[in-house]
């Protein structure tokens, strides 16, 4: 077993990182628990939104994968193993395996469907009868972080692989009657302007939670952002160390949150007023109902609870349904005050 060392450039640490708290929140809850489905990011050009994405895969643990697998292969998950590792289990062979940092994969707006699935090579399949693939970012990206930045200029179909994939956990490429199936587990996140144009209703709505960010107006906020970016350009390890206590605690906060999440329960009445919510605000199909009670859990976990409050729903249910809500062009106010609104008439104050 071997750990590998990354010796790139400093990342700026995140809880370094000033205001933005909901961007900073949805990302949290996404690697708390992956199956609340990603988050999209819409928001302003220079608000941090790549800095925050990329300091949020920094503070994962370490993952172990299989030696010499193209797909970051679990050792003893068949959930998470490619055929050839599982062909190599099932013989009794021995797995060497190295741990590695969390995958951050950036997907290219001019990215193919091959870059962004894979090939397979048919000359040589149809010659020598062996399945020779070329594996894509969904790959690399498998057990880790998928970054799409500008999602909204990108190619709907190639938006739907990436939904697909990452919804069933598994890539499957076809040609010419061949077929090569892997895992492809990721936290899919998105970002993009808003002025540069809207996903699709459609394909929004299949993203788990919708971040909105905004620049900061406040003077003084503003220069303390300057002056953190400027403080880390200047001399990052410095500034590494000096959040590095925060980041310590931050990182095994979320280790607990994810080995508690299991054992979250959120009450039956709490689970049909979340229903309520979405009903009344007229939320097409379940994706809303099932994101908010699991986004509720994975907030309760990471506050060190076994047992859903009203306030974990209230922190986070505004994300997990503001893009679900049909657009009225007459409409005075957002989506986000809408969502807000009705839950406070269906959510007693806690006492």
């Amino acid at each position: 077993m071997t750990i590998t060392q990354d010796h790139t450039r400093p990342i700026f640490p995140f809880t370094a990182i000033v205001g933005q708290e909901e961007m900073k929140l949805a990302l949290l809850l996404n690697v708390i628990d992956p199956q609340i489905g990603g988050v999209m990011i819409m928001g302003d050009r220079g608000t941090g939104k790549s800095t925050t994405i990329r300091a949020v895969a920094d503070l994962l643990p370490q993952i172990e994968v299989i030696d010499d697998d193209p797909f970051n292969s679990h050792a003893s998950d068949y959930d998470l193993m490619s055929d050839a590792a599982k062909n190599r289990a099932d013989q009794g062979l021995e797995l060497s395996t190295k741990f590695i940092d969390v995958p951050m994969i950036d997907l290219p707006l001019g990215a193919t469907e091959d870059r962004v699935c894979g090939t397979i090579d048919i000359e040589k399949a149809l010659n020598e009868g062996i399945k020779t693939f070329e594996p894509g970012l969904l790959a690399k990206a498998n057990r880790g972080i998928l970054y799409v930045d500008e999602v909204n200029l990108l190619d709907d179909h190639l938006v739907d692989i990436l939904l697909d994939s990452a919804a069933s956990g598994w890539n499957t490429v076809e040609r010419e009657g061949i077929s090569i199936r892997h895992p492809s587990r990721f936290v899919l996140v998105g970002s993009g302007n808003p002025e540069e144009g809207e996903l699709r209703p459609q394909l929004l709505d299949r993203f788990g939670m919708h971040a909105e960010i905004r620049t900061v107006k406040d003077p003084i906020l503003r220069v303390q952002i300057v002056e953190q970016r400027s403080k880390f350009d200047c001399d990052p390890h410095t500034c590494l160390e000096e959040f590095r206590q925060h980041q310590d605690k931050l990182k095994q906060d979320i280790i607990a949150a994810q080995n508690r999440l299991s054992d979250v329960i959120i009450d039956y009445d709490l689970r049909v007023k979340i229903s309520e919510v979405c009903g009344i605000l007229d939320v097409d199909g379940l994706r809303g109902d099932i994101v908010s009670n699991r986004a509720a859990k994975a907030f309760a976990a990471y506050s060190g609870r076994n047992k859903v409050q009203i306030s974990d729903i209230k922190k986070v249910i505004t994300l997990c349904l503001r893009h679900r809500l049909r657009k009225d062009p007459l409409s005075t106010i957002d989506s986000g005050s809408k969502v807000s609104q009705v839950v406070d008439d269906i959510f007693p104050d806690e006492i």
